[in-house]
């Protein structure tokens, strides 16, 4: 307070623009943890599988973003501040409950078991969870996928969302043909990324078969519309690796 007041003082005297900030709590990458950052020190402990303490969840904080704290001392550079009042603020800021704080940073961890990707249509959910990947220990970046193997090849499911389904890679061995199913509702997004084959559709109700033959050499997606009879065939002597998208989660 004093050292404001002295500013302030200062601009009045010389006249040199004075511009003073009084900053929420701050998140982001490469805060310190254990010091004073609460959402540093969940990120990092979480990450760790240590305990973290909360005396009541019901505490609401107010928290700014470090991208956007840094944007607006660049406005205030070049002469254009947020003013409000006597202060400067920071424009873009977050209310939330330190219980919800945790649970957040918990579901991220989580997500490498359940595949689900957080909400990346939530402005604060996406850049909680950069800070978050940006305390993981240096080696645990990578994680490890169930991956259901059989003679034909194998199927792994890589990423879902409650809202968005669910993106899997489909491994088929030379000659192998899967499928031979259709859906009322479920649709999906082949992409053949390695290898070649042909991708079959048949109307239930009708004799003819409409082919599409793709490849890792030509990357293009094939749609698979509900009440068709669809398979995938090997046609070549390697495997063939899809990235197959279906718009409801297994």
């Amino acid at each position: 307070k004093m050292a404001e007041d002295l500013l302030f003082e200062f601009e009045k005297e010389v006249g040199n623009k004075v511009y003073v900030y009084r900053l929420p709590n701050l998140f982001g990458k490469w805060s310190k943890p254990n010091y004073n950052s609460v959402v540093a020190t969940f990120c990092y402990n979480i990450a760790r599988n240590l305990d973290i303490q909360i005396n009541d969840p019901e505490i609401e904080l107010t928290l700014s973003y470090i991208d956007d704290v840094l944007d607006e001392f660049i406005r205030a550079i070049e002469g254009n501040p947020t003013i409000e009042g006597k202060f400067c603020i920071v424009p873009v800021t977050y209310r939330i409950k330190l219980g919800r704080l945790a649970e957040l940073i918990y579901s991220f961890k989580e997500s490498r078991k359940n595949r689900c990707v957080p909400d990346m249509g939530d402005e604060f959910t996406k850049k909680l969870y950069s800070t978050y990947l940006s305390y993981l220990p240096k080696d645990c970046f990578s994680y490890e996928l169930t991956m259901h193997k059989d003679e034909r090849g194998s199927f792994t499911e890589f990423l879902r969302t409650p809202d968005r389904g669910q993106v899997s890679i489909n491994v088929s061995k030379p000659g192998i043909t899967k499928g031979n199913h259709w859906h009322h509702t479920k649709n999906e997004k082949f992409l053949v990324v390695s290898g070649k084959g042909v991708i079959r559709f048949r109307k239930i109700d009708s004799d003819e078969i409409i082919e599409y033959f793709v490849s890792g050499e030509k990357l293009e997606v094939v749609d698979i519309p509900p009440g068709y009879t669809h398979n995938i065939e090997n046609l070549g002597d390697v495997d063939m690796i899809t990235v197959m998208w279906a718009n409801e989660p297994f």
